[in-house]
């Protein structure tokens, strides 16, 4: 495991059970990037790329 990959674990760990919407999901990173603006680039790449994840299947 990466260094980086330790709030992925802890994340899969405390919340691995339960379920949540992709727009609950949206409205988490909204918040964290209003929080923590510097992030805002990484925030909206990974939102880009889940958003187009079966876009990769279809090709």
């Amino acid at each position: 495991m990466y260094f980086t990959d330790r709030g992925i674990e802890e994340l899969a760990d405390r919340r691995g059970g339960e379920e949540a919407s992709l727009a609950w999901l949206a409205e988490r990173l909204r918040e964290f990037v209003d929080l923590n603006p510097e992030f805002e680039t990484a925030v909206d790449r990974l939102a880009t790329w889940l958003a187009r994840l079966d876009e990769e299947e279809d090709e």
